[in-house]
């Protein structure tokens, strides 16, 4: 099992020592994940956290009228889950989905409680992952209620260019709050110019 990609990742974060760092990682599992394999689904509890080593995810949520609207996409050196369920351990809300052929590391809610109590250390990484996803969602909502939609595509493209050329268009509509026929016409403009 790879787990050199995780501990680059949380070594970048904080400075585990040795011990720490290899007690961190063995409570992660691999988990290989095929093309369009659910790995959370709505009225399951979200079991997971999930490091993204290989591959592309996306969660997304439906409403009343069956559209989908993607919450999330999780790609290499990223973490997915329905956090709502898995933090609180009550029933999802989304769907978390792989958009390719995909490889995880996943920490069950058990194990991660465990790891938070064997030291301060432990605590701290996953608070700074805490904050790191509170700010990332915090620009997204600001992205959504003060840009325009040809605006919150640019700056999406500015900031995650490769994650909008893996994942498919109508997702990425979805997650920029667009049809999918607009951001066609935003991508051919684009291209034009």
């Amino acid at each position: 099992m790879d787990k050199d990609s995780l501990k680059e990742h949380v070594l970048n974060k904080v400075q585990f020592s040795d011990e720490e760092l290899d007690l961190f990682l063995s409570y992660f599992k691999e988990k290989k994940v095929k093309k369009k394999q659910f790995i959370i689904l709505p009225e399951s509890i979200a079991k997971y956290r999930s490091y993204v080593v290989k591959g592309a995810f996306r969660s997304y949520v439906i409403d009343e009228k069956g559209a989908e609207h993607t919450i999330q996409f999780g790609i290499e050196d990223w973490w997915i889950s329905d956090y709502n369920s898995y933090i609180l351990q009550q029933p999802a809300t989304m769907f978390v989905v792989a958009l390719e052929d995909s490889t995880v590391l996943q920490i069950d809610h058990e194990s991660e409680e465990k790891l938070k109590a064997a030291g301060h250390i432990y605590e701290t990484f996953f608070r700074i992952m805490a904050e790191r996803s509170a700010a990332y969602h915090q620009r997204r909502v600001m992205s959504n209620l003060i840009q325009n939609a040809e605006q919150r595509y640019f700056s999406f493209m500015e900031r995650y260019a490769d994650v909008a050329y893996r994942v498919p268009q109508y997702a990425l509509a979805s997650y920029l709050g667009m049809t999918t026929q607009f951001l066609s016409k935003i991508r051919s403009k684009s291209l034009k110019s």
